[in-house]
């Protein structure tokens, strides 16, 4: 089973929504069930989340994904290139590469980089990348 981790940082979306869907929320907001548009959104977000944990679980199992923060140090990849194997970095949260890690250790490193969510990387690491960064 894929190894889940905490996240610890949050990725800022932009919705767009008719006026009346935000007026109802306003509403809400209002009489007090939630504290604010953002709360009701995240609410909003979880539920439809908790509907589908079996389908969710389930692809994630299927596509071997880290769950949650994934960190990947420059030891980690020169532990990787001594064992002469390639990695592919899949993770459902955040993926961090290390401000450290040159573009030649991760070229020779990194297979491929499938992240749904957010990848945090110097610019030159994903310009060296960008044709194995799905």
């Amino acid at each position: 089973m894929p190894k889940q981790v905490k996240s610890v940082d949050t990725e800022k979306i932009t919705i767009n929504l008719g006026y009346v869907d935000l007026g109802r929320i306003d509403l809400l907001v209002q009489e007090g069930f939630y504290t604010n548009r953002t709360d009701f959104i995240r609410a909003a977000i979880r539920a439809q989340l908790g509907e589908h944990t079996t389908e969710v679980g389930a692809l994630i199992e299927r596509r071997t994904l880290d769950i949650g923060l994934r960190d990947f140090t420059r030891a980690d990849l020169e532990a990787a290139r001594d064992a002469g194997e390639l990695l592919h970095i899949k993770v459902v949260g955040l993926a961090r590469l290390a401000p450290d890690i040159t573009p030649d250790l991760a070229l020779a490193t990194i297979g491929s980089i499938t992240v749904l969510g957010a990848l945090q990387a110097p610019a030159e690491i994903k310009s060296a990348l960008k044709d194995r960064i799905e």
